[in-house]
């Protein structure tokens, strides 16, 4: 005779051991999988741009120099900087000092890579946080009464002028701004804050709004547009339904629910969105002179100075890289049908 196995309580909310221990290992396969994705792309990266800019016409020697350099300067500059080694060499010994954390010195700023970089950073991710968490504060709201309004004149114009935002450049939305807030109705300063420090940066609120509003305002319009399809898709749910037979409120079914549900896309897109964050702050800063590091990769362009160019260009790299690894793992663990390939 054989006996059965009694199967668990129909929402009894338990798992089976092995169905659980299944899931665990699945998550792991799919966190080291994609943590060796990233660390080759990283690598990918740093090979193509160092490639690159060891194609620029008359390399590093002719940009820091000038035309007018004679060959023997020339020389001399390269042999004091590595520069006549052959390129492989020159890529193997920047990789090797780069995980040491060592990306070499600038020829222009009388200090390390590492150090420029470092004091610029955190007035970057300053500017691009405060973006971001003003973006969302502004695109949830919009998105889900969009949604409750949906099809409604409102919800259309709305939507216009979202596509007006998500399409405006962002150097041309920049100088709007000035014209309109700053030269036009004298609210807030044209520049942005000056410091070596954040502190110092916070310190000065008005001269963070413009900047601030300029890198939020594409995003804005990006993430309400998601957070109305992840409100309509929840609206018409079952649970809503229920709800509603209950003689719940529609206002309290929406905040207390619907919200709740609708936001996980859009926090899964914070990752994805942080690293063009990054590439924004490129133009934001170099419009609004504020001393970040897309301000120290703009004057590096601008004068050749080929360790800080490489040295922003990896940390750029792998904030891409890391932005989208840390959605796709949020993403994996909101829903575990996104881990492709498990089994």
């Amino acid at each position: 005779m054989t006996t059965a196995i009694p199967a668990s309580p129909a929402g009894s909310g338990v798992a089976a051991p092995g169905l659980a221990t299944s899931q665990r290992g699945g998550f792991g396969r799919f966190l080291v999988r994609r943590v060796l994705q990233a660390l080759a792309v990283i690598l990918v990266v740093s090979v193509i741009v160092f490639a690159l800019l060891h194609a620029l016409p008359g390399g590093p020697a002719r940009g820091v120099l000038g035309q007018q350099a004679t060959p023997e300067q020339v020389a001399a500059f390269e042999a004091a900087n590595g520069l006549d080694q052959p390129v492989v060499l020159q890529y193997l010994s920047f990789l090797g000092r780069s995980l040491t954390g060592d990306l070499g010195e600038s020829y222009l700023l009388n200090q390390s890579v590492a150090d420029a970089i470092g004091l610029r950073l955190p007035k970057t991710l300053l500017l691009t946080g405060l973006s971001l968490v003003a973006a969302v504060i502004i695109a949830v709201p919009v998105g889900v009464y969009q949604a409750v309004r949906r099809n409604r004149a409102v919800d259309y114009w709305l939507s216009t002028l979202a596509i007006v935002a998500y399409s405006t450049p962002t150097f041309f939305l920049g100088m709007l701004l000035i014209l309109l807030l700053s030269q036009g109705a004298g609210l807030f300063p044209a520049a942005a804050p000056q410091g070596n420090g954040v502190l110092e940066v916070l310190s000065q609120p008005a001269g963070l709004v413009l900047p601030v509003l300029t890198g939020a305002v594409p995003i804005v319009a990006t993430f309400s547009r998601y957070m109305r399809s992840s409100t309509l898709d929840n609206l018409g749910e079952d649970y809503v339904r229920t709800a509603r037979a209950k003689g719940t409120a529609y206002r309290d079914v929406v905040v207390r629910h619907v919200l709740r549900n609708s936001l996980t896309p859009v926090v899964a897109m914070l990752g994805y969105y942080l690293p063009v964050m990054f590439g924004g702050a490129l133009v934001v800063e170099q419009l609004f002179n504020y001393p970040g590091m897309g301000l120290l990769f703009w004057s590096a362009a601008q004068s050749s100075d080929f360790p800080v160019l490489l040295g922003c260009v990896l940390v750029i790299s792998v904030a891409t890289v890391m932005g989208s690894l840390l959605a796709d793992v949020v993403q994996a663990l909101l829903d575990p049908r996104t881990r492709g390939g498990l089994r």
